[in-house]
């Protein structure tokens, strides 16, 4: 295609478009996918400690009961270790339940993210769709009309061409050297 023809830069605006949106979906899908790997490392360095806090929550609650029945002095203590083994436990379920949000919002993320991703490859595809429509309806209505034009308008310089030219020498003529070289 020629560089001044309106056309060729019609083009060019389409490729780079369609470059565009691939780049932002590879960086949408890079930017998910890390997402989704740190909320995963995140879970599975909590679940060892929540698991440890559960452990360590029972054996407060064992320790409680045994302090009350071993000594009327310790009850105090068993008290305020109750105490901190309750606060410990409604700490636990407020970071399960953080967690558990935590985990909602990324799926919903991801799934917002595929939705996403799913409209810019329909949009590429419409898009696809209608370049390809539009290049068939030039190449019907322009293209093949102004070819057929140029084969009508050299048919009629050649036959103008015919028409035109000086009649030729009659052949017992003698020519001059300039005449005779063929070359």
């Amino acid at each position: 295609m020629n560089p001044n023809d309106p056309m060729f830069w019609v083009m060019v605006i389409i490729a780079l478009s369609f470059i565009i949106i691939a780049a932002a979906m590879v960086a949408i899908a890079v930017f998910v996918n890390r997402a989704v790997r740190s909320v995963n490392r995140l879970e599975e360095k909590l679940e060892p400690l929540i698991e440890r806090v559960t452990v360590m929550s029972e054996q407060g609650r064992q320790i409680a009961v045994q302090g009350k029945l071993i000594a009327e002095q310790f009850t105090a203590v068993s008290g305020h270790l109750s105490a901190a083994t309750s606060n410990l436990s409604e700490s636990l379920a407020i970071i399960k339940d953080e967690v558990g949000e935590l985990k909602e919002l990324v799926s919903e993320t991801a799934h917002d993210a595929r939705d996403k991703v799913e409209l810019v490859g329909r949009t590429i595809d419409r898009t696809h769709e209608q370049v390809a429509s539009t290049t068939d309806f030039i190449q019907r209505k322009v293209v093949e009309p102004a070819r057929e034009l140029a084969a009508i308008m050299a048919g009629f310089r050649r036959g103008l061409e015919v028409l035109v030219s000086p009649l030729p020498k009659p052949i017992n003529q003698t020519y001059g050297e300039d005449e005779m070289f063929i070359g």
